[in-house]
């Protein structure tokens, strides 16, 4: 879960965990999309190295995760408890705090923010804060929704969409504050201080949800997707981009 500002109660951010539950309507899109980012960044790294991950979210990506020092920040307590009740299973050290607040002499091999800087109100001052937060040689992976993904073209094509940034209610009662596209995730990362090693695409996606979801392909298909779109992230619903310091 993602953190508004810093005069922001923790308590606050309790509103927005409804988001999180299996009932939200973008349930079928972040099982895969959650699933799938965390098995691109174990490939690329070792399991004996450290992990920071900002927001717990769903858990799901999380729970994907193994690695020997593995640190989660989340500012909700709901959160929190939400993650603890499905994957009680899962060892992982959780720090309640804001994003912002958060303070340690603790250097990172990596450091996730997976669909975070979406919902703070100045993201470059967060990548700025935690690149300081990095090894020397060390990696962070910072993932944003797209707003130039396939689907939402074809929406907007289609005149579904009046424009292709447009935040929906959903959006809204998740926190979000804005959409990415590739130019602008790439303009902040710049602006913080930080290189960029690799962009790629997560799940590209033809159809709408329900759309897709009518459709019950096969999960084969669903991973062919994921395939498909790493080459792809202009097209993709969401874009993963590795940077170092």
């Amino acid at each position: 879960m993602s953190n508004l500002n810093n005069s922001d109660n923790l308590d606050n951010l309790d509103q927005f965990s409804g988001s999180y539950s299996s009932d939200n309507s973008y349930a079928y899109d972040n099982e895969i999309i959650m699933n799938w980012y965390p098995t691109r960044i174990m490939l690329r790294n070792h399991s004996n190295m450290s992990l920071l991950e900002l927001g717990l979210g769903h858990g799901i990506a999380t729970k994907q995760f193994y690695f020997d020092r593995h640190l989660v920040l989340e500012g909700s307590q709901d959160v929190i408890n939400n993650f603890n009740r499905k994957f009680p299973e899962k060892q992982v050290e959780i720090t309640k705090t804001l994003f912002e607040d958060f303070q340690t002499d603790e250097r990172f091999d990596i450091i996730c923010m997976g669909f975070v800087l979406e919902h703070v109100n100045n993201p470059e001052q967060i990548l700025r804060k935690y690149k300081h937060l990095l090894n020397e040689k060390g990696k962070m992976f910072i993932i944003v929704p797209n707003a130039e993904s396939l689907n939402r073209r074809v929406g907007y094509a289609a005149h579904y969409l009046p424009f292709l940034t447009l935040l929906s209610k959903n959006d809204e009662e998740t926190g979000h504050k804005r959409f990415y596209t590739k130019r602008t995730i790439t303009k902040e990362i710049l602006n913080a201080g930080l290189k960029i090693v690799n962009i790629e695409g997560i799940y590209l996606k033809p159809l709408a949800t329900e759309q897709m979801k009518k459709l019950d392909l096969d999960k084969k298909l669903i991973t062919g997707f994921c395939e498909v779109g790493i080459q792809y992230p202009e097209l993709c619903c969401a874009m993963m981009v590795e940077v170092e310091i």
